[in-house]
């Protein structure tokens, strides 16, 4: 394969200096362990794997920029920096020098180093395989798990939270076609993809996730998820999800789950642990074979923790956490809004309202970063390149804000996620042009001062509720034609004077 060494020195330089906020995280050996899991190369070209990740973030930092506008910012920044712009000024002129001799017409090597065509980004981002973004994230996520890794735990279960979304996708054919569109009581809408997520609800740290069509179900994505899921894992699962095949696929990974009881559900009761408190067993009815096929016990023992919230229904939470002692009623419940004092220390949430911590999470992603609304690409790996770019850049700056927190002492989850995006993106140019030194000695711990500032007081019993689409003239029903037999049928009756005069 070709390569072209000073080019790549060139862009190497260009993207280590433009990443200097997550160079503690992004290092060479986690993109070296991530390559070497995925079965690929890193390559030694302007446009590698690991500049093509650089490019996925800017890309996913940046929203209302153009990908050729992303190809050339970060050089126009050093361009108009004194010591920069002499420095690629040597590079251009080895260039140059270069090009004096004998070359073939078909050599592909350019005059100036530091050009690459948007048409050859296209190009490598579609070869850029999916296994590696994926490798890269656990590869992330291990690296964090070694240095916050306790965060994550509760009573010496890891909490886990899962959940799915649809993203608005631009209006192609071609993604049509691949993702399908929505259909519903409003009419065929634009292509959407699915998306399902694993995630860390203490941190908001993405752990895993699976995108597909629309046509695929959530519990199809989870069942694919669940093979990631480690012994002692407690997954908070959405209502949604409540399906025997999936549970019992979690339980068969000893881990264990948690999600709202669904209300047609029949459960015969072994054992009563309390007031609120049952042992039950669920045994479904499997008319079509498939938990017998699949070689599943025909029903499953699980805890139903019942409570109610003053204003709510009544409701039950489903675990398999059999045991009352290993995590209490009273952890699964426990709301914000028990505390009446208000010079009383709020309580935290109890563990199975936690689950709404991913909720804030795709709100993050689809409206803070820009993911819905603000992506560019028209062929699907492009679109699944950009996506994969938005969750890399969710993590990091998540990965950003724990630090921040540990180091003055603060809950991650106080901590404003838009307010540490905007300043990062304040700081980015100041980055890019410092010396390394100044870089890593006072901008990076300023920058994490500044995201501590941030704080989001605690409100206790908010909501967001979910949008509502108006219908348009071009999606209401049209009226439906009535036969004569059903005029005649329901005709309205004449008046008495009517009769009079026919009589």
């Amino acid at each position: 394969m070709f390569t072209d060494e000073l080019r790549c020195n060139v862009w190497n330089e260009i993207r280590q200096r433009d990443i200097r906020a997550f160079s503690r995280q992004l290092t060479p050996a986690v993109l070296g362990k991530a390559a070497l899991r995925a079965g690929v190369k890193l390559g030694k070209s302007p446009l590698a794997l690991a500049n093509l990740v650089w490019l996925g973030i800017s890309a996913a930092m940046h929203g209302a920029e153009s990908f050729a506008c992303i190809l050339t910012s970060t050089l126009k920044l050093l361009e108009d920096q004194e010591q920069s712009a002499a420095e690629l000024c040597k590079v251009k002129k080895q260039g140059k020098r270069r090009s004096r001799g004998k070359r073939s017409k078909h050599d592909p090597r350019r005059d100036d180093p530091t050009v690459v065509s948007e048409a050859a980004f296209a190009k490598a981002r579609q070869r850029m395989p999916m296994t590696f973004w994926i490798e890269l994230i656990i590869a992330l996520g291990e690296q964090f798990e070694e240095q916050h890794g306790s965060m994550h735990y509760f009573r010496g279960f890891r909490v886990l939270a899962m959940d799915g979304t649809r993203i608005d996708l631009p209006e192609c054919k071609d993604l049509c076609d691949h993702f399908g569109t929505a259909k519903n009581a409003f009419g065929r809408q634009q292509p959407q993809a699915r998306m399902v997520m694993l995630q860390f609800p203490f941190t908001r740290m993405p752990y895993r996730y699976e995108l597909a069509p629309v046509s695929c179900g959530e519990s199809t994505l989870a069942m694919r998820l669940c093979a990631h899921l480690c012994p002692r894992d407690l997954v908070l699962l959405d209502a949604g999800f409540w399906s025997y095949g999936l549970l019992w696929t979690i339980q068969n990974q000893k881990a264990f789950f948690a999600l709202r009881l669904k209300s047609d559900v029949k459960l015969a009761t072994l054992k009563r642990l309390g007031n609120s408190e049952r042992l039950v067993r669920w045994t479904p009815k499997d008319s079509r074979g498939n938990w017998r096929k699949a070689g599943l016990p025909k029903s499953i023992d699980v805890r139903v923790i019942e409570y109610r919230i003053p204003g709510f229904r009544r409701q039950a939470i489903v675990t398999n956490v059999l045991s009352p002692t290993a995590i209490s009623r009273k952890d699964w419940t426990r709301l914000t809004t028990d505390c009446q004092d208000a010079h009383r220390k709020l309580l935290p949430p109890g563990l199975f309202h936690r689950r709404w911590e991913i909720e804030t999470s795709y709100y993050e992603m689809k409206v803070v970063q820009g993911m819905e609304g603000q992506l560019r690409s028209r062929v699907p790996g492009s679109i699944a390149y950009e996506i994969a770019g938005h969750v890399v850049l969710y993590l990091l700056v998540r990965w950003l804000i724990v630090e921040a927190a540990v180091k003055h002492g603060l809950d991650p989850l106080r901590l404003s996620f838009l307010e540490a995006f905007r300043e990062l993106q304040l700081m980015r140019s100041s980055l890019l042009t410092a010396t390394p030194h100044w870089a890593s000695k006072v901008l990076l711990p300023r920058l994490l001062d500044r995201i501590a500032k941030h704080q989001v007081p605690e409100r206790p019993g908010r909501h967001y509720p979910r949008r509502k689409k108006s219908k348009t003239n071009d999606t209401k029903k049209k009226p439906r034609k009535q036969s004569a037999k059903h005029k005649a049928t329901h005709a309205k009756p004449k008046s008495r004077k009517g009769f009079a005069k026919q009589g």
